[in-house]
């Protein structure tokens, strides 16, 4: 299946990280909390790109055995969203990498009901933590 990038809904104790956006009004959504994952490099797979955006943006390196959940959208650009979890001590090893304003550890059912996150992404970590039994 086609598709330009992968996203993780990734858990740390009970909160989901979140990285806000640099501000740039050249790139969709600036200011907006996001979640870890980007676009695909040349033809790696959904796994291997969420994977590598994760360590990249937030510096955690996962397994792919670390990936519980995951569903394709196709809308409105075709990606990938993968749902993980880890410890309360994965906190420490937060990292920003070299995109983003910041890293915050959020509530997820807080975060689903902010005005500031990408929109099409709440129904995403909802459906995520209700099939994880997370939220």
């Amino acid at each position: 299946m086609d598709f330009d990038g992968a996203k993780l809904i990734l858990l740390v104790g009970r909160k989901l990280v979140t990285i806000r956006r640099d501000g740039d009004p050249a790139i969709p959504w600036p200011g907006y909390w996001d979640l870890p994952g980007g676009g695909r490099d040349g033809a790696e797979g959904a796994q291997a790109c969420v994977l590598r955006e994760t360590r990249e943006e937030v510096g955690l390196t996962l397994t792919p055995a670390k990936l519980e959940w995951r569903r394709f959208y196709d809308r409105p650009t075709p990606a990938w969203f993968f749902a993980a979890r880890l410890g309360p001590e994965a906190a420490a090893a937060l990292t920003l990498g070299d995109e983003g304003q910041e890293i915050a550890l959020m509530p997820p059912a807080e975060w689903v009901l902010r005005d500031d996150v990408i929109p099409h992404f709440r129904m995403r970590v909802a459906e995520a933590m209700e099939d994880l039994h997370d939220l």
